[in-house]
This record gives structure tokens, C-alpha cells and sequence, in this order.
């Protein structure tokens, strides 16, 4: 098997796909750190919508993905920012995809954690993003699953310092009838968060983060960090209170940050554990049985692939994770809620596909050759 891939500088290259799938096994969950994939969404390729309208969901290959994730032990982080949460799903969408997604949790037994944020207001005041969020907690805790108080763009629009957002996360915080995870997400996954805890600094910013937590640590179960700037992750990690996990969301340094050092680890909460979900969860039980050389023999491999698929702008990750999801048979077609599936180039979709390959992530190399080669004869490259 060989097939001719575009390069970045508009040649085409041969390619030979390995024949050796990596297929770890459906297994139980690790048990020396908490693991989390942040799931994407599969849309129905056959409704007649368009990029700004409401999103239109395959719900039973959406849920089917969500099996896998469970099957293999994972948690699934549910309607965060890699199911294009802002990005082509509305709050309608969302709700609808946590109502479902936690009934399936309760009938499998796979452990899940929702988004609550404010994205069914556009702007507004504190009061009303007060309340934005409070509905969203409401569906979440009503759903059953754990909350994931997400990043407010509209909070971080209407925020006049670090003050305002003390005063809006201690009354949720308040609220909250379990403890909750909190997500810092940089301006590199959204450029509308610029600034988030008052201040663009990011210590300034740090700061304010700890004091939030450090005000309701007992409502504060962990916090997910997306800055993609491992020191500072192992500075605030070092700095939480007793009880309090940090879950790395960095998709560039996940392998040593999960390994940790002396003074402690970090918990995984991940957009790229999508794609690698099992080749994730079999590193981490392999970490389980305190084998550090073979966690990191498996994982340190896919940082390239993560690098690729995060590369600015950052955002359109998603892309990446939806053509791997496609090539490995998880889903019948290559779209994207939004039309987010023209947003990453045929060249960066090729070298995704040949990491993927390289990694044996595809369960059936031959599928995902030829699921390949249609979409390269879609854009014109002659086989």
C-alpha cells in the first residue's frame, strides 16, 4: 500500500502506511491519575444547514464515540471546547449533548464531567452572566455528572478587574452542590478570553486564580489548566491547596506533566486524548504499575502529533481530531458541525494523517488509506 501525499511546498510525496495497528484492549480506568478526554462532536452530513445556524448532531455515532472513550477506561470531559463549545455547537446543542451524553455515563458506567459556562449570552451584566451560568449549572447537576466551570467570554468582556471575578465564581462556588473543576483556558484555544482573572499578566492573572480557590477549596474538586506553558502549570500545580488536583489541559507537555516529579502530577483532562484515547489510557496503566520508562515509551511518541494538531491558530484543533476519528472508523464521513472541517489545510490534514499512521492509532490501516485517498482525489490529487 502506498499513497501520494501533499507536501506544504505543493509537491506531492509517496507515503507507505504501516500494517501494524496498535489495538490495546477495552480495559478499566487507571487508578494513579485521573484521566479525562475532552470529546468531539460527529454531525449529521445530512442535514441542510449552514456554518451559523444551529448544529446538527448524529447523536447515535456521537454517543457511540463516547462508548470507546468509556471502554478503555477514560472519563469523557463532555460539551467542552473540543466539542466546538462557541465553535459551531450552541447552548441548546450543548444542553441537549450533556442530558444525553450523562444518561449514557449512568447506563455504562463511564465517569463523566460537563461544561457550565455562559455562551447563551452573548454579553451582558454580572448579574445576568450570575445567572447565565447558574442555568447551566443547574442542567449539569440535574444531568448527574460532575461540572466543569468553564471560562466566560462574555465574564471576560464585562469584568472590570480581578474583583468581578472573584465575586462571580464565589457565588457559584457557593451554589455548587459538588465540587467542581475549573478551567482556565488561554487566549491561544480562544482569543476572546485574553485577560481572564482580571489582568493579562499572567501572574497577576495566577493569583487571582488561587485566591478563588483558595476561598471555597472544599467546592473546588480541581482545576484545568490550558495555558500550554508547562513551568507555569507546575508553579500554580505546586501552590494548590491539600485535596485540590490540578488536570493538565497542556496538549504540547502532557507526558512529563503527567508523570510529575517530587513535589507531585498532574490529572488529565485533554482535547488530544480524543484521538489517542486508548494509546493514552494504556500509557497511564502502565504509570499505574510505577513503570515511568514504559508511560513515557508510549506517550512521549504522540507529542508530535498533538504539536501538529495544536499548531496556531490553536482553535481549529478540532479539524485534526475529526479526520482522525474518521480515518479510524469511529464515524462514516469527514464533517464538522460549523463547516469547521475547511479549516485546516489539505497538507496539514496529510501530516496528521501519516503521525496517526506512524503511531498505529488506525484500527484498520487499509480504511484508513483508502477513507485518505477519497479525500486527496476531492481536492484534486491525482493517485
Amino acid at each position: 500500500m502506498t499513497i501520494r501525499l501533499p507536501a506544504p511546498d505543493g509537491g506531492l510525496r509517496t507515503y507507505e502506511p504501516r500494517t501494524d495497528p496498535l489495538a490495546p484492549a477495552p480495559a478499566g480506568p487507571p487508578v494513579s491519575r485521573t484521566v479525562f478526554s475532552a470529546a468531539h462532536v460527529v454531525a449529521d452530513p445530512y442535514a441542510d444547514t449552514t456554518p451559523d445556524g444551529p448544529a446538527a448532531v448524529d447523536w447515535d455515532a456521537t454517543l457511540a464515540f463516547r462508548r470507546h472513550l468509556w471502554s478503555h477506561g477514560l472519563g469523557v470531559a463532555e460539551a467542552m471546547d473540543t466539542a466546538q463549545r462557541g465553535m459551531g455547537l450552541d447552548w441548546a446543542g450543548a444542553a441537549e449533548l450533556i442530558r444525553r451524553s450523562a444518561a449514557e455515563a449512568r447506563a455504562v458506567g463511564g465517569r463523566i464531567a460537563c461544561g457550565a459556562g455562559t455562551d447563551q449570552l452573548p454579553h451582558g451584566t454580572l448579574p445576568q452572566i450570575r445567572a447565565a451560568y447558574e442555568e447551566q449549572l443547574a442542567v449539569v447537576e440535574e444531568s448527574g455528572a460532575q461540572t466543569i466551570l468553564m471560562a466566560s467570554r462574555a465574564l471576560a468582556a464585562t469584568a472590570t478587574g480581578p474583583d468581578d471575578y472573584l465575586d462571580v465564581y464565589g457565588h457559584l462556588l457557593r451554589q455548587a452542590s459538588e465540587p467542581v473543576i475549573l478551567h482556565w483556558l488561554g487566549p491561544m484555544f480562544d482569543p476572546a478570553l485574553d485577560g481572564y482573572w482580571g489582568s493579562t499578566d499572567l501572574d497577576a492573572a495566577t493569583e487571582t486564580f488561587l485566591d478563588v480557590i483558595a476561598a471555597h477549596p472544599d467546592k473546588v474538586d480541581g482545576v484545568k489548566v490550558s495555558l500550554l506553558d508547562a513551568r507555569r502549570e507546575v508553579g500554580l500545580r505546586r501552590r494548590l491547596p491539600d485535596g485540590v488536583r490540578c488536570y493538565t489541559g497542556d496538549d504540547f507537555h502532557y507526558p512529563e506533566l503527567i508523570e510529575g516529579d517530587a513535589q507531585g502530577f498532574s490529572h488529565a483532562l485533554l482535547g488530544v486524548f480524543d484521538p489517542l484515547g486508548p494509546l493514552a489510557a494504556r500509557a497511564v496503566r502502565t504509570l499505574d504499575t510505577g513503570d515511568t520508562k514504559g508511560f513515557r515509551a508510549l506517550l512521549d511518541p504522540t507529542v508530535a502529533l498533538s504539536r501538529h494538531l495544536f499548531q496556531p491558530p490553536t482553535r481549529y484543533y478540532k479539524t485534526g481530531v475529526v479526520l482522525l476519528a474518521w480515518l479510524a472508523g469511529h464515524q462514516d464521513h469527514f464533517t464538522m458541525v460549523g463547516g469547521l472541517q475547511s479549516a485546516r489545510s489539505l497538507p496539514h490534514l496529510a501530516r496528521a494523517y501519516e503521525l496517526a499512521d506512524g503511531l498505529g492509532l488506525f484500527p484498520d490501516p487499509a480504511l484508513a488509506e483508502s477513507r485518505m485517498k477519497s479525500l486527496l482525489t476531492v481536492h484534486g490529487v491525482p493517485r
